[in-house]
């Protein structure tokens, strides 16, 4: 079953402000949240739905993937879905993985959700995802190619090996929270559940942290990857490369590296999914005395078109299987060249002599039988609004 629109769930406009959004989603988080609605499944339910459309909308970034390529964009797995350029794809605990952002606004009703933890009610401290812009040409969408790129992420430390801690030092329980991770306090109705300020988060801490890292177990690093791009992607394809996002938390998982892809413009032909098009020029000469032309085709080639006489403007021939190659398979589509019949300018005294004789010499003779119906029709009209 298809997810539902992000901005139906919250009941806003897709030009919401971000005010907008949060009153919307208060609202909505209040009235389905679980302790008011004990053992009610569907009120559950709603309640992560509401919680799941606002940590996407609220964020400027993901908004923007969003209202471009909708649900695929957070969507978890590999292969595709949709200049060089670098983001983070997501501040949480994956790609399709959401914050605690209920927490964030008001806390937690329940007292401690545990989400993103790992044993011991610790956070797992995993990498965020990452994305990068990658811009290639149609020509490398049509054969494929490796690039290389590069990307500012958090590498682990080369000097504590992502312990974050000095000489082999281990870490101990936070004092401040018991290991929780989590600091409460209760302020009337609500219980208010903050990450804990001495350890961050991590339900302990180091007591000789490395010099390098400050006790991270990261830091911060331009990587050089290699990225293989099969023949056959269109734009807004994404690419996933599994750990080669940011490095976690003393020593957690990485996160994954999101490459979308964009299609530069190309000078001869236009791209519809797997055809292309070319917009051919011929003179009316050999518009109207037919030939052969020879067209370029994106593999490098050549192809010759025949034109029969009397081809008019926008007239199309397909060439098949000169199109670009379908995503993992051996398919190619067509190609569709369209003649434009160009009007020829700096003519010579003797060529306006030749077509004035041209002219005169094809009148009441149907040389031009579209342009002569339509005048006729015209003189009709013009003749019943006099009569």
């Amino acid at each position: 079953m298809s997810k539902r629109d992000f901005y139906e769930i919250l009941g806003v406009q897709k030009g919401a402000s971000a005010d907008e959004l949060k009153k919307a989603y208060r609202k909505l988080a209040m009235q389905y949240h679980p302790d008011r609605n004990p053992g009610d499944a569907e009120a559950e339910a709603k309640f992560k739905e509401v919680g799941e459309a606002y940590e996407v909308l609220k964020d400027e970034q993901k908004r923007a993937a969003y209202d471009r390529f909708g649900h695929e964009a957070f969507e978890q797995g590999g292969g595709f879905g949709g200049a060089g350029g670098f983001r983070h794809a997501s501040g949480g605990a994956g790609f399709g993985g959401f914050t605690d952002i209920f927490e964030e606004m008001f806390g937690d009703f329940m007292g401690g959700g545990g989400g993103g933890r790992g044993r011991g009610g610790q956070r797992s401290g995993r990498g965020s995802d990452q994305r990068y812009n990658l811009e290639i040409s149609l020509e490398d969408a049509f054969k494929g190619r490796s690039v290389e790129i590069k990307v500012p992420t958090a590498v682990s430390c080369d000097s504590c090996n992502g312990t974050g801690a000095e000489d082999g030092a281990q870490p101990v329980t936070c004092p401040t929270c018991g290991g929780d991770g989590k600091v409460r306090a209760s302020q009337g109705f609500f219980t208010v559940e903050r990450t804990c300020p001495t350890c961050h988060g991590q339900g302990s801490t180091i007591d000789k942290p490395c010099r390098k890292c400050s006790g991270s177990g990261r830091m911060h690093k331009d990587k050089t990857l290699n990225v293989t791009i099969p023949k056959g992607v269109e734009e807004g394809n994404r690419i996933r490369l599994t750990g080669e996002g940011e490095a976690g938390l003393r020593g957690a998982p990485a996160g994954d590296l999101y490459i979308f892809l964009t299609i530069a413009p190309h000078r001869l032909f236009e791209r519809d999914g797997a055809h292309l098009f070319c917009r051919v020029p011929i003179s009316m000469a050999d518009a109207a005395l037919g030939g052969e032309i020879e067209v370029p085709t994106i593999d490098g080639g050549r192809a010759k078109v025949k034109v029969p006489e009397g081809t008019q403007a926008g007239q199309r021939f397909r060439l098949r299987g000169k199109g670009m190659p379908v995503l993992h398979g051996e398919q190619r589509g067509d190609m569709f060249i369209e003649l434009s019949v160009e009007t020829p300018v700096n003519l010579s005294k003797r060529q306006k002599e030749l077509l004035k004789e041209f002219r005169d010499e094809g009148k009441g003779k149907n040389t031009s039988p579209e342009s002569e119906g339509f005048f006729a029709k015209v003189k009709e009209f013009w003749d019943d609004l006099t009569e």
